[in-house]
């Protein structure tokens, strides 16, 4: 008898899997998996009910606190993509671990997903997989489906799908960030309306301000009230949306090639990158900074790729951890009008001393305003030395042609 697991969400996709997997690739049984990374309760309800009507044996894996952990060191690597933090890309490899985990466990000879030949998730998914001796397989990009062949299919067979928003939009939900891709939204220059929307309000004229407190780069309180990571995020994910903080509409460059428009609201997110960024530039120096931008883009890159275990990643957090040794203290953050801008920050570790930066101070210690004289003097001393030079070998070459 021959098993797959499934990653199964109980939408339309992977529901039209379970009769494609069973009658168009022969398997016996098909064992589905959801794996709950912070998607709403109805969701798991809707899988449950889902697996129930067709028959599928189905487990649940609460993977939050593993993701939630991902998400953490997304903060300290500062990981954004094209703009927008990193939240679909950091979930594949958690649930995809997840799942072979169940498929070992269960003695499932394949694994299988709903993604499609032209997305970003069939490669996080079976770069982790691929790992593994199952088979991988794939109906959907295999069988080159589309969402109205599915819609249809789904009608035909009497499945037990909810043609709803989902039946339009694709829509991808977790602790750190909720996309919408699909239908109306698939064109460029369409104008999405709010009910696009369900982590953020429209922005308004309102303001508030908490405390986000770090510890080695990463947070462990709100306003000084400990939290869980899961918690935390939670939190500051209904606390910053109602501010409208987080939304995103981007143009995104896609590991195939293809360029694609997705929404994306990330309202914890945006506070925490937005904090975060704002207590290293008090701890860190400026070279820090500067090759650690170089570091951090390299580990989102990777992460976007859903590469979290690279070789090459490890390296870089080493590199990472070493910085956020030191980056630990209180930020101050303004939620105003859609965006969470820090407005203060505090550590024991800052690289900074009010009586040397301070025009009202006097000379402080053994550094003297006067001292600047001589640096002033060879600052930019080669730059007016280099133009003084061609000026005149312009001068020189100009009169040899006149002359000529």
């Amino acid at each position: 008898m021959t098993r797959v697991a499934l990653a199964f969400s109980g939408g339309l996709d992977t529901t039209v899997c379970v009769p494609l997997l069973e009658e168009e690739y022969g398997y016996d049984e098909v064992v589905g998996v959801t794996v709950d990374v912070g998607q709403p309760e109805e969701e798991f309800a809707e899988a449950r009910e889902t697996a129930t009507a067709l028959g599928l044996e189905h487990h649940v894996v609460d993977a939050r606190a593993a993701f939630a952990d991902l998400c953490f060191a997304s903060v300290r690597a500062n990981a954004t993509y094209q703009g927008y933090p990193l939240g679909t890309a950091l979930a594949r490899p958690v649930i995809a671990g997840a799942i072979l985990d169940v498929a070992l466990e269960h003695d499932c000879d394949a694994l299988a997903h709903g993604a499609t030949g032209k997305g970003n998730d069939q490669l996080r998914f079976e770069a982790v997989w691929r790992a593994s001796e199952l088979e991988v397989v794939a109906p959907v990009r295999e069988m080159g489906l589309t969402r109205q062949w599915e819609r249809d299919y789904a009608a035909e067979r009497d499945l037990p799908v909810e043609m709803g928003n989902e039946g339009v939009w694709s829509i991808d939900t977790n602790l750190w960030s909720r996309s919408v891709e699909g239908g109306e939204l698939e064109e460029p220059s369409h104008v999405p309306d709010e009910s696009v929307y369900e982590w953020t309000e429209a922005p308004g004229a309102e303001t508030e301000e908490f405390v986000v407190t770090f510890e080695q780069g990463a947070p462990v309180a709100v306003d000084g009230e400990a939290m869980d990571p899961v918690a935390l995020i939670e939190h500051l994910n209904e606390r910053a949306g109602a501010y409208g903080v987080g939304r995103t509409d981007v143009m995104e460059d896609r590991l195939l090639g293809l360029k694609v428009r997705e929404n994306y609201e990330h309202p914890a997110a945006t506070v925490l990158l937005n904090a975060h960024e704002g207590l290293e530039s008090l701890v860190l120096t400026k070279e820090e900074r500067l090759f650690k931008r170089r570091v951090d883009d390299e580990w989102a890159e990777k992460a976007y790729q859903g590469l979290v275990d690279a070789p090459l990643v490890g390296a870089l957090e080493g590199f990472i951890g070493e910085t956020q040794s030191k980056v630990t203290g209180d930020v101050t953050v303004r939620l105003e009008g859609g965006r969470a801008r820090v407005v203060g920050r505090e550590s024991p570790y800052a690289v900074y001393e009010a009586a040397f930066a301070s025009f009202s101070t006097e000379d402080v210690g053994s550094i003297t305003q006067a001292d600047a004289t001589g640096v002033a003097k060879y600052h930019g001393f080669q730059e007016r030395f280099a133009n003084r030079v061609r000026e005149r070998g312009d001068e020189l070459t100009a009169d040899r042609e006149d002359q000529g």
